[in-house]
């Protein structure tokens, strides 16, 4: 059993790393090095790269040319291969937990000639030098996730990192004006009557542009295998908010009341929290919060008791619908979600959406 105190890098330096060193101190060239160690320079090079195992021989020929002892430089090559291979199992076990398969058929990574590459490919992906160093940056999702997530809500957290990474490669390309609350606030009326259009080819540009003038990028991402969020909230800089969306359930309801939702979140709760949503959200004042925002901004007050009292005929809700500006769809979501209907009842007036392959 290893020691709790045992040095355990999470990085490996080959022997090359040490004799490249002394060379340079040396001032000896890497051809002057072969001759001296009585091999091709190809052969050196190998050596210096680590690609090359240092046997008893070419120990006794380093300890003759650059000294250290037989035992040192056997030593020091057994530890390289050592953590070279612990590492591997690291790199490996941290590449099942991620939907790579999901990240190639959405066109988020490129396919690598070979399995050994994908590692490298993933780490560029989440723009992070290590394994180790990816652990460290989404500690805070993995402890969210894992604390929120049930037996039978499976959510992956590698998953989750991956569909909020995206999000944040596609916010890049959305240039925003500087955050601006109240700006965004007044254009969510603008918004809401977006909720008419059918076509998300039309109507998610529009939305695009409306929040991106307040300061908010917003990302439609498809959430890959072992992702169950729908939507997502934090701000990326003081200037620029990111509000990530899923499409998850692909209706017109879920789809809006998650938008109106997350703008609740930047409005009422400030630019140090990050919301995550549709993993087992816990039932907190922020969540209730950013519910009772979305509810009374899709359906206003004043209209709170009409909307509750109609009755479960599909034409009287397309007709208020149109009488308060949004889809019948969010109306029979809403009627649902107050157990006015049932949930089987009238989804036939929600828009059904799928995705391009």
């Amino acid at each position: 059993m290893a020691s709790s105190h045992e040095f355990r890098p999470d990085w490996v330096s080959a022997p090359g790393d040490t004799i490249a060193d002394i060379l340079a101190e040396r001032d000896i060239s890497v051809v002057e090095f072969a001759q001296r160690m009585d091999c091709r320079p190809e052969d050196a090079k190998d050596l210096l790269q680590g690609r090359a195992t240092i046997t008893i021989g070419i120990a006794r020929r380093l300890e003759r040319v650059l000294g250290g002892s037989l035992e040192f430089w056997m030593s020091r090559d057994f530890q390289y291969r050592q953590d070279t291979a612990r590492l591997q199992v690291i790199d490996e076990k941290w590449l099942a937990e991620l939907p790579v398969g999901d990240m190639i058929k959405f066109g988020w990574l490129k396919p690598v000639p070979h399995p050994s590459e994908e590692v490298e490919a993933c780490l560029r992906f989440f723009g992070v030098p290590s394994v180790p160093a990816w652990h460290q940056a989404y500690a805070e999702l993995r402890d969210m996730v894992a604390f929120r997530t049930s037996p039978s809500f499976d959510s992956r957290p590698a998953s989750v990192a991956v569909w909020l990474r995206q999000g944040e490669i596609e916010s890049e390309a959305i240039k925003c004006d500087p955050w601006n609350p109240k700006s965004f606030g007044q254009s969510l009326l603008n918004v809401r009557s977006l909720t008419r259009q059918k076509d998300p080819n039309r109507f998610v540009p529009e939305l695009q542009k409306l929040c991106a003038a307040s300061g908010v990028a917003v990302a439609v991402v498809r959430a890959p295998n072992g992702c169950k969020a729908s939507g997502a909230t934090r701000f990326l800089s003081q200037r620029k908010a990111l509000l990530l969306l899923s499409f998850r359930y692909l209706s017109d309801d879920q789809f809006w009341f998650t938008f109106f939702h997350e703008a609740g979140h930047l409005l009422l709760h400030g630019k140090n929290g990050f919301f995550l949503e549709g993993i087992d959200t816990p039932a907190t004042i922020e969540e209730q919060e950013a519910n009772d925002f979305a509810a009374r901004t899709l359906v206003p007050p004043e209209f709170q008791y009409a909307l509750l009292s109609l009755p479960v005929d599909g034409r009287e809700v397309i007709r208020f619908a149109h009488r308060i500006g949004v889809s019948p769809g969010i109306v029979v979501g809403q009627l649902q979600h107050h157990r006015r209907i049932k949930h089987r009842q009238l989804n036939n007036l929600k828009r059904r959406f799928s995705w391009e392959e």
